[in-house]
């Protein structure tokens, strides 16, 4: 059976709260893993420690984890400054330890730019050659940890390198790294892609991760995408991989403010987690 988990982003941007009730809910609901929102900091051993405490948590519950991740405007891979890059390569290579310490085999996100950085022009041929030349580095280090980089394309309001599945397969071929594969995101894709079932076939030989979401950020179900579509697709090209819940809600705030999240559209995190796997969990083979 297909693994379904969620993402804790509705719970939590940095992981230093006590999730213990918050994992236990989530296994006693049916859930097979979380996606854990990773972010470095400059004390790297207390940085591991708390992840291993994390995964080691979540593995007394029976719960799998992955991770996902998103590259600070300082750190951008496809920034023209040389020392900007490295410090984004630096870190990108520290969330991967962190994943592995965890125990995640999936670091997924837009690993690739600086998130909500933009120049106001297209991408240059410059930049996508310093982001392809970066991600190859830190791919090859994700080898080492056995871990698998997962590039996900965002909307034009959040970035502006990929913003389809189009531009993820080619990103991905350009890394030409086994350990540098794609992501498929269902609230990008409604905004970005002329056909959600095309683009998803565009993704097959490289896709490893999927995050439902719906198109206003909600309980899956309760909007306009058509998940059953999506379902049968994925089933189609064969994919086999771990699917997970995103959304978004009016906490944390920092995040609601990233997200533009301006009106509550569901009572609490956990109504939300337990409608979306009701709806979900019967569509799954």
């Amino acid at each position: 059976m297909t693994k379904l988990g969620m993402n804790l982003f509705v719970w939590t941007m940095s992981m230093d709260e006590d999730l213990a009730h918050t994992l236990a809910f989530l296994k006693q609901t049916g859930f097979d893993f979380v996606e854990m929102p990773v972010g470095g900091t400059d004390n790297r051993p207390a940085d591991l420690k708390k992840w291993q405490r994390l995964g080691q948590q979540a593995a007394d519950l029976g719960l799998g984890v992955q991770t996902c991740a998103v590259l600070p405007p300082d750190k951008c891979l496809i920034s023209a400054d040389p020392a900007i890059r490295q410090a984004g390569i630096d870190y990108l290579k520290h969330v991967v330890d962190c994943s592995a310490a965890v125990g995640s085999a999936i670091l997924m996100g837009p690993l690739y730019a600086g998130f909500k950085t933009f120049t106001g022009k297209p991408a240059t041929p410059e930049e996508w050659q310093h982001s392809v030349e970066g991600m190859r580095q830190v791919a090859e280090h994700a080898q080492t940890k056995d871990v698998t980089l997962a590039i996900e394309s965002l909307n034009r309001f959040e970035i502006y390198l990929l913003t389809c599945a189009d531009d993820v397969a080619r990103y991905v071929e350009a890394v030409d790294h086994p350990n540098c594969r794609a992501a498929f995101d269902t609230f990008h894709a409604n905004m970005e892609e002329k056909s959600v079932p095309a683009a998803i076939r565009k993704l097959a030989p490289y896709l490893v991760h999927v995050q439902l979401s719906e198109n206003d950020r909600s309980t899956p179900g309760r909007g306009q995408i058509n998940f059953r579509q999506v379902l049968d697709t994925l089933n189609e090209i064969g994919y086999t991989g771990p699917i997970a819940i995103e959304a978004f809600g009016p906490n944390p705030p920092e995040l609601a403010a990233a997200t533009h999240i301006f009106r509550p559209m569901f009572t609490s995190p956990e109504q939300l987690a337990e409608e979306g796997y009701g709806f979900l969990r019967p569509l799954l083979v």
